[in-house]
């Protein structure tokens, strides 16, 4: 699949074009706290503890002023960071590795880990009894950016189920993400994959049927997590175990938390979303064990992820990244 190439390349060609302007989350305190320009790649339910860190004040107790801005794509988010427009990024691992095998003099490293394994649903537009991989073969599916991990692991879960994405079905890959729920109520593809919580919103409102869970589908395999270049880790360790140890509370505080209660403390993340919709997005999320418990990152995991790049004609076997090479250990491990 040449094509993903050329956009992999693309991208990392236009790293370096992009600066982004941030709206302060307010975070006032005595003394003064350290500005952090942090960029999501979407914005989602799937990132629940960093909004509960923003919402319950762990970023203001670690002495961090948080400014957040959402990219829509890992692209963009990574360009933001390498440009410097950004200071922490919340992205995919892919991006990362195409970074450190790319001619791009800035590098970049994860130092936190966020989500299990990927969060999308796979949708369709009919209510079915007992769902089958095989009855998405010689449909078409909205899939999503080429080279993005939400693609990826779509893909991984048809081949784990018998359907060759390259051949067995119609793939839409290149809708901008605000307009994908747009493409689909307008009456675009058969099935759709949507992330949280788009797809329990299209599910109350009639318009979508829950058939499978992406990430539960492919298993663990760390999908989003938070990075930082070389420079801006060796200028702010205390920064990043500051961020570190406000998302590890984040992250306990969501394992002991109700859906309904985690709805009341991120809610106002997502002004104008039914409040069921959210609970019952945040009740799959909770079931499908999406959202770790520890920033800590494992080497398996990590592995597991490269395979399905391999997999998905995105990375050559031969140019796999080290673990030691894309983690940066220290800051998740020191987490309290």
């Amino acid at each position: 699949m040449p094509h993903r190439r050329s956009v992999i390349r693309g991208g990392l060609a236009a790293l370096g074009a992009i600066s982004v302007g941030a709206p302060v989350v307010a975070l006032g305190q005595t003394k003064p706290a350290v500005k952090v320009r942090y960029n999501e790649v979407v914005h989602s339910l799937l990132y629940v503890p960093s909004y509960v860190a923003m919402a319950n004040g762990y970023f203001k107790d670690a002495g961090l002023d948080v400014e957040m801005t959402t990219a829509n794509g890992g692209d963009k988010s990574m360009a933001a960071l390498i440009s410097g427009g950004a200071d922490i990024a919340l992205i995919g691992p892919e991006t990362a590795i195409y970074v450190l095998n790319s001619d791009s003099s800035t590098k970049v490293r994860i130092f936190c880990g966020l989500t299990a394994t990927d969060g999308f649903m796979l949708v369709g537009r009919n209510k079915v009894d007992k769902f089958d991989w095989t009855m998405l073969k010689g449909k078409d599916v909205l899939g999503f950016r080429p080279g993005s991990t939400p693609l990826l692991f779509l893909e991984e879960a048809m081949r784990m189920n018998g359907v060759t994405p390259e051949t067995d079905v119609k793939l839409s890959n290149n809708l901008a993400v605000p307009a994908r729920v747009g493409s689909w109520l307008a009456g675009q593809n058969e099935y759709a994959i949507f992330i949280e919580p788009d797809a329990a919103q299209l599910e109350l409102d009639g318009k979508a049927y829950f058939l499978a869970s992406i990430g539960g589908t492919v298993g663990p395999a760390d999908y989003t997590a938070f990075m930082a270049t070389d420079q801006y880790i060796k200028d702010n360790p205390a920064v990043l175990q500051s961020w570190t140890d406000a998302i590890y509370r984040a992250q306990k505080w969501t394992a002991k938390a109700s859906a309904a209660d985690i709805v009341k403390a991120i809610g106002g993340f997502f002004p104008g979303v039914n409040p069921q919709a959210l609970t019952a997005a945040a009740e799959r999320y909770q079931n499908l064990k999406i959202w770790k418990t520890t920033p800590v990152i494992e080497p398996k995991a990590v592995d597991k992820f490269q395979d399905i790049l391999v997999h998905g004609h995105v990375l050559d076997d031969n140019k796999r990244v080290k673990f030691q090479d894309l983690v940066r250990t220290e800051f998740a491990s020191k987490a309290k």
